[in-house]
């Protein structure tokens, strides 16, 4: 018995309409990273679901994925970095207190 594809794009839009509201509704800087994450992972089960029904014999769908994995790797890092920088210099993560740009 297989499980349709229907339920596997379900669970991705659910898992990206978490990720969207968390990016939409936190203030603090790592728990909108993590919500991107999460964003990045429901791309992911769709890379793997739709090159598991629609064309198996190829590797594609999987060679996306790694790639998409390893976007978010470094996005990640290069994301820590920067709130690190940040927290360093004015002692908060919260995003709406995080102005750099202004003098």
């Amino acid at each position: 018995m297989s499980i349709p594809l229907s339920w596997y794009l379900l669970l991705s839009v659910a898992l990206f309409c978490v990720g969207l509201f968390g990016v939409l509704s936190r203030r603090n800087a790592i728990a909108i990273l993590l919500s991107v994450e999460l964003m990045l992972n429901a791309v992911n089960i769709n890379l793997v679901a739709f090159w598991r029904y629609l064309d198996p014999a190829r590797m594609a769908g999987q060679a996306f994925a790694v790639i998409v994995f390893a976007v978010a790797a470094a996005e990640v890092a290069v994301g820590l970095a920067l709130i690190i920088a940040v927290y360093r210099r004015r002692k908060t993560v919260v995003a709406d207190e995080i102005d750099l740009m202004k003098w």
